[in-house]
């Protein structure tokens, strides 16, 4: 396998983990009301954007 490719194992795992995380993403967004001020700040200092 040449450099930088990945098996097709490896990209339905990569893409699963996308997927997964997104919903992830949107479920913080939609409970953003309910986070505690710590959480949101943490988030955002990771670069979470709050509007999709």
């Amino acid at each position: 396998m040449a450099r930088g490719s990945m098996s097709s194992g490896s990209l339905a795992r990569t893409r699963r983990a996308g997927a997964q995380a997104g919903a992830w993403i949107g479920k913080q967004r939609s409970r953003a009301a309910m986070l505690t001020p710590e959480r949101m700040e943490k988030l955002s200092a990771i670069g979470m954007r709050w509007s999709s």
